[in-house]
């Protein structure tokens, strides 16, 4: 017999497991259709891939000049009267400055990622939120409807009591009164729960009227880091605005080693190729020329523009310090906050739990004495607000403990 209950609650357990993991994947599956429908989330992506176009373009040479040179008046050599001359030239900035413009072009690519990652990461939470906000209205709903269904009962019993002659119609009325109290409540939770899942279909840029798929038991989020502190620089060394703002930085310094690379010499090499014609007493014509190297060298006397760009770059960088050390500061109190919220919302999930129960366990004493004794109506009306509410609030403390965990997910950049 022990064996069977075991397996039986083995059972259980596994069907509770494989339920939860299916709810999971549902909401899994609602991140992925909101980051593959979201438009703002693809124009993201669209200039990440836009500034990667941006590396080819800087690291690749300036185009060739080829020139041709027509003679009107014909140069007149031992070979003959020189006619044209064709052109050829390339230029050649100093050595690794292109290189520098791609390492930059390329950093400033992965900016662009970043911040692409933590708009996807942000959209996550969103989703989440909003389907942890959607669970706990369907909660309310159910919790309300017990209630005013325990509430009939109460009525029922009061009507006996009533027609027995045991008590005043008063009993009845105050039920009554509770019932309608509620039934106005249920109103307005559908409409919220209507309005909420408007909304959530709308992060998924999906039909608003699509019915969205709530479970009955909402799963346990994994736990924080152990300590605050490690969970802080967690946050320091992953937070995908940090990251982004490290990219900028690293693009900004190379930005700098090319302006001081475009303030060097430009070397230029190229070939010329002069047509000749017939000269006098040569019956076949002239001999073309074709002249090579011809190397050239850009001097850059005029240093203020160039001086100028590597103080921009300098000036860049010391603003991306600054902005890094503001949103540091910035996410380290919203960690705090956060860490706050969750400890509060593990405190509020126990208190709430141990309350239903005493709760529960009150309204059947109560109800007892009622049905025995005629005594203690209004503590069965009050005790039923009571266990309304810590019911309500147990729903609420652990939606706010999940939504909170993957705020902090969210934080950490995952």
């Amino acid at each position: 017999m022990k064996e069977k209950i075991i397996y039986l609650i083995l059972a259980l357990v596994l069907l509770f497991l494989s339920f939860t993991a299916g709810a999971q994947q549902v909401l899994e599956e609602y991140k992925v259709t909101a980051a593959g429908n979201n438009p703002g989330l693809q124009a993201l992506f669209k200039e990440y891939l836009a500034a990667l176009e941006r590396v080819p373009q800087v690291k690749a040479l300036p185009d060739p000049q080829l020139a041709f040179a027509y003679f009107i008046r014909p140069v007149e050599t031992r070979e003959g009267p020189q006619l044209a001359r064709l052109s050829l030239t390339q230029m050649f900035p100093w050595f690794g400055s292109l290189k520098a413009e791609a390492h930059s072009a390329a950093l400033k690519a992965k900016a662009a990622y970043e911040s692409f990652e933590d708009h996807k990461a942000r959209l996550y939470y969103d989703v989440s939120a909003a389907y942890y906000e959607l669970y706990f209205l369907k909660q309310s709903l159910r919790i309300t409807r017990e209630n005013i269904n325990i509430l009939r009962s109460f009525r029922d019993l009061a009507l006996s009591k009533l027609e027995a002659g045991l008590v005043t119609g008063v009993d009845e009325l105050r039920i009554e009164m509770e019932v309608a109290d509620l039934e106005n409540r249920l109103a307005l939770l559908r409409d919220r729960y209507q309005a909420q899942q408007v909304a959530f279909n709308n992060l998924l840029n999906r039909d608003p009227a699509l019915t969205v798929t709530i479970p009955d038991t909402l799963w346990k989020e994994p736990n924080m880091v152990p300590s605050k502190a490690a969970w802080i620089d967690s946050i320091r060394f992953n937070n995908h605005r940090l990251i982004r703002l490290d990219h900028e930085k690293a693009s900004l310094q190379y930005q700098e080693q090319a302006a001081r690379k475009k303030g060097a010499p430009t070397i230029t090499l190229g070939i010329d190729y002069i047509i000749t014609g017939r000269g006098a007493g040569n019956a076949y014509g002239g001999k073309d020329a074709l002249l090579f190297p011809k190397i050239g060298i850009t001097i850059p006397l005029f240093r203020g523009k160039y001086n100028a760009m590597i103080k921009q770059a300098v000036l860049l960088q010391e603003s991306v310090d600054l902005k890094k050390t503001n949103q540091t500061n910035l996410l380290v109190t919203l960690a705090e906050e956060t860490w706050k919220d969750y400890l509060d919302a593990e405190r509020r999930l126990e208190l709430y739990k141990a309350q239903s129960r005493r709760a529960h366990q009150s309204i059947r004493l109560l109800l007892t004495s009622y049905a025995t004794q005629n005594r203690n109506f209004e503590e069965v009306l009050r005790m039923q607000r009571k266990v309304l509410t810590y019911d309500l609030e147990l729903e609420k403390a652990r939606t706010d403990r999940n939504t909170v965990l993957v705020f902090a997910r969210y934080l950490t950049g995952r």
